[in-house]
């Protein structure tokens, strides 16, 4: 039976979409950038729109690559570095992005905090749980601001997906399955290769789609992961794709499906796969069962960032079964999530705020993607311990 619901109903689930604005007053923020590939253009383009805002410093491994990369987006006076420690030691910094390839994240965020520099540390926050908790040590004892790359967290109709939880809508939640992921679409360079990346699609976009049910839920700790990885389609020239599938396909060392069956906290059972590329068109929507009412999320072609279109909810109303759509959320703000990741991290590094994307519960999703890992290494469930910080 479907049940149309009144406009007062649907109001309980509707967010205000507003445009902040932010004037500049005072001393520019230095910024430096660590790893200029793919990822660090977004970082420079939101960085660009803020007035209070300067880049002076860029440190990547390769000789010229930062110094184009900086010629392309027309920055001046820019410092440039061969290593992380070398631009940290020669530079007064407020605060860095790093924007390298997995392996180094742990090693580039503990120096950049240790020597009193708040970060914005691109996803995944790690490869493994033993360096997310270095990274996490490093942090609390210099007492700066570390916040986590996902900017999705920043979407409405995500935020959506949290406040309808906490409305208690749906009661108590037992159940979630989440996932998705590409038909086709493995990344190239850095992120294909252990000794780069270390994880696959797990890290990649694995991590989004475990935050976004996660994070709706209060981020309950895991206790037990059963886990299974695989890499079909990443070594087979034929399904790889790209301009060179054969020296890809022999490159390949990571995962492009990863699969979890995970308990978490408070008897909830999490349901969890992603995929770089796979024989459908789709794993499945994302849905959270809950002892009043149950909610359907769209999956998306690839993640973007949002749901994949409006957002179900079945639940009883009166004695009938019913069901409540709850419309996309259209943005009218001018700046993107990006823009919207970077100025709260900016925000909160400067004013003495929160972290928007604490390491306090990106360290629980690496936890599970960790698990995951070394499950299908052994081959059979394995129990979850995130040590004390």
């Amino acid at each position: 039976m479907e049940f149309k619901m009144s406009d007062a109903v649907l109001s309980q689930f509707t967010q205000k979409v507003s445009d902040e604005i932010k004037k500049f007053t005072g001393k520019k923020i230095r910024v430096g950038i660590i790893g200029t590939g793919w990822i660090a253009e977004a970082h420079i383009e939101s960085y660009k729109q803020m007035d209070d805002v300067e880049i002076v410093a860029a440190a990547d491994l390769i000789p010229g690559k930062a110094e184009a990369f900086m010629e392309r987006y027309g920055v001046r006076g820019v410092h440039f570095y061969p290593s992380h420690k070398e631009m940290i030691d020669n530079e007064e910094l407020d605060c860095v992005s790093v924007c390298t390839y997995n392996r180094t994240h742990a090693v580039c965020t503990i120096y950049a905090l240790e020597h009193g520099v708040n970060v914005l540390l691109e996803k995944p926050f790690t490869v493994t749980l033993e360096e997310a908790v270095e990274v996490c040590k490093a942090e609390k004892k210099s007492g700066k601001l570390l916040s986590i790359g996902f900017q999705p967290r920043f979407d409405e109709n995500m935020r959506m997906i949290k406040k309808i939880v906490d409305s208690g809508a749906l009661g108590k939640i037992y159940y979630i399955q989440t996932g998705g992921g590409r038909r086709r679409g493995i990344p190239r360079s850095t992120f294909i290769e252990d000794k780069t990346a270390g994880i696959g699609a797990l890290g990649d976009i694995g991590c989004y789609s475990l935050d976004m049910v996660l994070n709706a839920i209060g981020y309950p700790k895991p206790l037990t992961v059963s886990g299974y990885v695989s890499d079909y389609f990443g070594k087979n020239p034929k399904t790889i794709g790209g301009d060179k599938p054969e020296f890809d396909a022999a490159r390949f060392s990571v995962d492009d499906f990863g699969a979890g069956f995970i308990r978490l906290e408070g008897g909830i059972i999490l349901d969890f796969r992603i995929a770089w590329a796979m024989n459908i068109n789709t794993p499945g929507d994302t849905i959270i069962l809950g002892t009043e009412g149950g909610l359907r999320i769209p999956s998306t072609n690839c993640w973007n960032g949002t749901v994949g279109g409006p957002m179900t909810i079945y639940h009883q109303v009166a004695g009938a079964q019913v069901e409540t759509t709850i419309p996309i959320i259209q943005s009218r703000d001018s700046h993107d999530l990006f823009y919207h990741k970077v100025r709260s991290f900016l925000d909160a590094s400067m004013n003495g705020g929160k972290s928007p994307v604490p390491s306090s519960q990106i360290i629980i999703n690496q936890a599970i993607i960790d698990g995951i890992v070394k499950s299908n290494k052994l081959g059979h469930e394995i129990e979850v311990e995130i040590p004390e910080i």
